[in-house]
């Protein structure tokens, strides 16, 4: 992940052969390098501490990689970076498949249950799901109804939301349900979904400074008031988590 973002900083010319490409996945490196991978390192590190945080926050990481280079896959002309784009999104989910396989579910169920607001957490996973697959769907829809060609980076956006938006909605029930699955998945579901706004923030500001792209007030006003209403739920249980014993 950092030498691809190195890379795009380096040759953008080569690794986004258009305008438009560099506009947005110029920028999107950047914001790789500065949250990413510092989440994903400190995720691993709080872990190998024996912080239950830490291993319910790494999945979490791992989505905001998936999510990340979904939208390469689909935004950029198919090329060798292609495979390693898909390579880090197949080795993630692998990962995160592991992570929930190896954990004991119930016995984060026993920690966690009523310290870390799951009605609150599912209903925010379940309610934002919705909304960002039917975004993501009028988006197609819309476009196929005025013939309009929709920009590969839009796809690629649209495409990577409807995978995590099902995600967040699977996990949102689980929890409303008070599934041991949801305890375990819930905080990295939640980190994720936090994380992609606050880089979805930055995006925001250095965009213009970076390329020729305006800045839109209404644009960041809108993002960042949804980041800050889903930072409540994953605040909540995170301390929640923090309190708990040790892996």
């Amino acid at each position: 992940m950092g030498v691809l973002s190195a890379a795009g900083l380096a040759f953008p010319e080569r690794v986004y052969p258009s305008n438009h490409l560099v506009q947005t996945f110029l920028t999107n490196d950047i914001i790789n390098l500065i949250i990413g991978i510092p989440i994903l390192v400190g995720s691993i590190w709080f872990t190998g501490r024996e912080k239950l945080a830490g291993l319910l926050l790494w999945p979490g990481a791992l989505l905001y990689v998936i999510y990340n280079y979904i939208a390469y896959v689909f935004g950029r002309p198919f090329d060798l970076f292609t495979f390693v784009y898909l390579a880090l999104i197949l080795i993630s989910a692998y990962i995160i498949y592991d992570l929930i396989r190896k954990v004991d579910s119930n016995s984060v169920k026993q920690q966690l249950a009523g310290a870390v607001g799951e009605k609150i957490a599912g209903w925010f996973l379940l309610i934002f799901g919705i909304l960002f697959i039917l975004r993501a769907v009028n988006i197609f829809v819309s476009a196929s109804l005025n013939q309009v060609v929709l920009p590969p980076t839009e796809i690629g956006v649209s495409i990577a939301d409807i995978v995590i938006s099902i995600l967040w909605i699977i996990g949102g029930i689980f929890l409303l349900r008070t599934k041991p699955l949801g305890y375990t998945a819930g905080l990295g579901l939640l980190f994720a979904a936090s994380m992609l706004f606050v880089g979805l923030i930055i995006f925001l500001i250095i965009q213009p400074v970076l390329t020729a792209a305006p800045f839109i007030p209404i644009d960041f006003i809108v993002v960042t008031v949804m980041g800050i209403i889903l930072s409540i739920p994953f605040i909540i249980f995170l301390r929640g988590t923090i309190k708990t014993s040790k892996i």
